[in-house]
């Protein structure tokens, strides 16, 4: 018997399985029951070594269903615009997507009357989702005067940002990324608890000049994270420019 206390020791051993992928991602780890009897100790040991595993996000804990091997986080560059769908198949995951929302209106405010240009918008919402597990909320505008042909594309079958990388080009685009707490209606698509915290990214995109699209994208913050390489003033490279 390793040294130490035994939530340690329970700690280790489901680590270990998890990391040796043993306990695949999704998979459900021993009900605690069964711990307290592999291991011969109460339920409150068996709690604090699965509450440790949830806080470095090796499983998650599903009241009334049990503790599962968490799935591995979906990754995006920061200065990159991703594609959720080429991301999420890269993970080796299944991607998902569904269309909640579709019209086309005019501009409501002067950010959009700037992205409008004399034209109409097309507004959409689309949910995203890696292994059925909801990933993404996604508000999008498109502007038809920049992408007219947005109008007559079937966003039940792709989805828009999936659709502009590939069909509509930008010369200049905007992140903003922030953190939020999820509202009721955030939280209700993406199967979390009001007031989670969420990663909330805003893009903005033209083409010379003239206005593509904006987007609000609400992630669970334990699903996705942004990642960015840089180079140091010192060797060469430039600031916010990735290494080759």
């Amino acid at each position: 018997m390793s040294a130490g206390p035994l939530h340690r020791r329970i700690y280790s051993d489901l680590e270990d399985r998890i990391l040796s992928g043993a306990l695949a991602p999704g998979r459900r780890l021993p009900f605690e029951h069964e711990l307290m009897q592999d291991y011969g100790c109460s339920r409150a040991t068996v709690s604090k070594a699965l509450s440790e595993l949830a806080a470095r996000g090796l499983v998650t804990r599903r009241r009334r269903a049990g503790t599962f091997v968490a799935q591995p986080k979906a990754h995006a560059a920061f200065l990159a615009i991703p594609d959720l769908r080429a991301e999420v198949t890269e993970r080796g995951q299944v991607y998902g997507y569904r269309l909640l929302t579709q019209i086309e209106r005019g501009p409501a405010d002067p950010a959009e009357a700037e992205l409008a240009a004399g034209a109409r918008l097309l507004d959409l919402t689309c949910l995203h989702s890696a292994d059925s597990i909801p990933l993404a909320l996604e508000r999008r505008l498109i502007g038809l005067k920049a992408a007219p042909q947005a109008i007559a594309v079937d966003f039940k079958r792709v989805s828009p940002g999936s659709w502009l990388l590939e069909s509509e080009p930008w010369t200049e685009a905007e992140n903003r990324i922030g953190a939020m707490g999820a509202d009721a209606k955030s939280a209700r698509l993406l199967q979390i608890k009001r007031g989670a915290a969420c990663l909330c990214v805003e893009r903005r995109t033209w083409r010379d000049g003239l206005g593509v699209t904006q987007v609000r994208q609400i992630f669970p913050g334990d699903r996705y994270d942004l990642v960015a390489l840089f180079s140091s003033a010192r060797s060469g490279g430039r600031a916010g420019e990735p290494r080759r």
